[in-house]
């Protein structure tokens, strides 16, 4: 049991001291309990025959209530302290979980779905504390109890005991069985509920899309039969703790038939007195709930465990994007970077079977960039064209260490960019993703989201920069409009001009915009590109897009085709190659020809 409530350890020792107190109550509590039957033993054995007197009913009826009630006071004692104990550790774990998960590089979140991860975040936490509080108390409770009765017992009759406690290798073997087929089917259980908790979450995200393709009934049509298997999972888990209770209670009947039988030849004979009888026949009752209960500590038990495993999974898991050697010039908080960028003899690609970053090119690894060589001086623009798959999004998400690459492939201001530490790199980096999103809150926070010191002339200022503030100013509630889930009330170039907002107001030294016009037609693109253009006055500024309406004033463009430059040069310079680029640029010359003529 220790063994596999090592990660729970740490939680442990932190509340040694309400769990040591607890401990305490918990000895006290059955300690007093003992002597309930002692004293009710004694009680028949003084009152028997002519003994009776109005003192000696008041002074039992008084020891007996003055138990009962010392034995509630230190119950709720108990209570109060263990299942206290099991909250505080199940709100540290959850917040620990919770911050490891922030810590986690993106590589994980790719090959990990958001339901399983939720699943575990609730229905597995609340078992662990079940394992933590209940399971524990009620443990402890047995046994300090059975320890109390047997040896009362014991010195009562060591025979009647022996017989009383017959059963007690058969228990043992049945613990073991029932217990081991609990923890296997508790486990299938919680895979199912995360197959479930998946189900759900993707359905949710993407409800416009199910709606669009009419599959509503679909949906519900396999959630249903997930969640019919869920079910029968769980049903045959009942069944099987419908099976231990009846069995371990018919196991005790059996012990308690047995010591009626010879216990009471036991007072025919003299051997041993009707309160000895009394109080052992008692004790005998008093161990009926504590041996249920067994059953039901099995049950959370092999549940918490089961649970536990699960949770541990996502605590052993390490981010793969880390600080490495900092120097100690860089260690400062707030780094201010030129913003130079050099990609250097670049070569990168992802291992099929991770999804995370490999430099080695090796035979598991699917090679999206080669031999990539290219400087962007600071404070000028760079536009990255090409045809999809060509690695255009995977060249930038190197930039801010999304994805690592061989150390001294990527430079910024001359230095290796695994040199510098990972939070002060991305303070200087505004960054403008391909998959737009949004908090579900107001669009203020929305665009002030990493900048905790942004004024709402900030706001504003940045909503002006990226073309978004008249938007704003017709919205309900202005900067206080509530967005939606993933920003679902907002167009998708509303989105879009939102996290270009969100990227600028940090004033970051490098600027990255991942085809972040795709959503917005020309008009409002080109009025997007003016409020940039003062933006991006003395700031590195990096611009992927499908248009070269966005990309041809950058200083330079780089054609990336099959994960490798193909042509690099200024608009003219490429339109006089007749490459890919002129191809490009004709093509939508052309269509919107066809546009203003339609």
């Amino acid at each position: 049991m220790l063994k596999r409530l090592k990660p729970l350890a740490p939680y442990l020792w932190k509340y040694r001291l309400p769990l040591f107190f607890g401990g305490v109550c918990v000895v006290l509590t059955n300690g007093i309990w003992v002597l309930f039957a002692r004293v009710l033993g004694h009680a028949v054995d003084d009152l028997n025959g002519s003994g009776i007197s109005r003192q000696k009913l008041i002074y039992y009826s008084v020891a007996v209530l003055g138990i009962a009630l010392a034995k509630g006071i230190f119950q709720f004692l108990t209570r109060w302290i263990m299942i206290g104990v099991s909250r505080d550790i199940e709100f540290d774990l959850r917040n620990d979980l919770f911050r490891h998960l922030e810590s986690l590089s993106y590589d994980y979140f790719q090959r990990t779905r958001i339901g399983d991860i939720m699943a575990r975040m609730t229905n597995d936490l609340n078992a662990v504390r079940m394992l933590i509080g209940p399971a524990i108390m009620y443990s402890a409770n047995t046994l300090v109890f059975t320890a109390g009765a047997l040896a009362v017992m014991w010195r009562i009759s060591p025979r009647l005991t022996a017989y009383a406690f017959l059963p007690l290798p058969l228990v043992s073997v049945l613990i073991q069985y029932f217990g081991r087929r609990i923890h296997e089917r508790f486990e299938r259980i919680q895979a199912m509920f995360s197959d479930i908790s998946a189900r759900a979450q993707e359905n949710f995200s993407g409800a416009r899309v199910i709606r669009a393709y009419v599959q509503e009934k679909a949906e519900a049509a396999a959630f249903e039969t997930a969640n019919r298997e869920y079910i029968k999972r769980s049903l045959k888990l009942v069944q099987l703790m419908g099976m231990l209770w009846p069995t371990l209670t018919t196991l005790l009947g059996f012990a308690i038939v047995l010591v009626l039988w010879l216990g009471g030849r036991e007072v025919i004979q003299h051997r041993i007195s009707p309160g000895d009888f009394v109080a052992f026949n008692t004790y005998m009752v008093q161990l009926t709930w504590p041996i249920i209960a067994l059953g039901w500590v099995i049950n959370l038990y092999q549940r918490g465990t089961a649970s536990m495993a699960r949770i541990n999974e996502i605590i052993v898991e390490r981010p793969t994007i880390f600080d490495g050697t900092v120097a100690p010039e860089l260690r400062q908080k707030e780094l201010n970077l030129r913003g130079e960028i050099e990609f250097r003899n670049l070569d990168f690609g992802f291992d099929q079977a991770s999804l995370g970053s490999s430099s080695d090119g090796g035979g598991r690894s699917v090679q999206v960039l080669k031999q990539i060589n290219l400087k962007i001086p600071a404070g000028s623009s760079l536009a990255i064209v090409g045809p999809t798959g060509s690695g255009k999004t995977t060249l930038v998400n190197l930039i801010p260490r999304i994805y690592d690459a061989r150390h001294g492939s990527v430079l910024i201001d001359g230095r290796p960019i695994t040199d510098y530490p990972v939070a002060a790199l991305r303070h200087n980096i505004g960054f403008v993703p391909q998959e737009t999103f949004l908090f579900s809150d107001i669009i203020r926070e929305n665009i002030a989201f990493g900048a905790e010191d942004a004024t709402d002339a900030d706001v504003r200022a940045a909503a002006e920069g990226a073309s978004i503030a008249i938007d704003i100013q017709d919205f309900p509630e202005s900067y206080n409009t509530i967005v939606g889930e993933r920003g679902i009330t907002l167009s998708g170039g509303q989105k879009q001009r939102t996290a270009i907002a969100r990227a600028i107001i940090r004033n970051p030294r490098i600027l990255v915009l991942d085809d972040a016009l795709a959503s917005v037609d020309t008009y409002t693109e080109e009025k997007i590109l003016n409020h940039l253009r003062e933006v991006m006055q003395g700031r590195t500024t990096i611009l992927i897009s499908h248009r070269v309406s966005t990309v041809r004033n950058a200083d330079k463009i780089a054609v990336l085709h099959d994960g490798e430059i193909v042509e690099y040069g200024t608009h003219d310079e490429l339109i006089r190659r007749e490459g890919y680029y002129t191809d490009l640029y004709n093509k939508q010359l052309l269509e919107e020809e066809l546009a203003r003529v339609g």
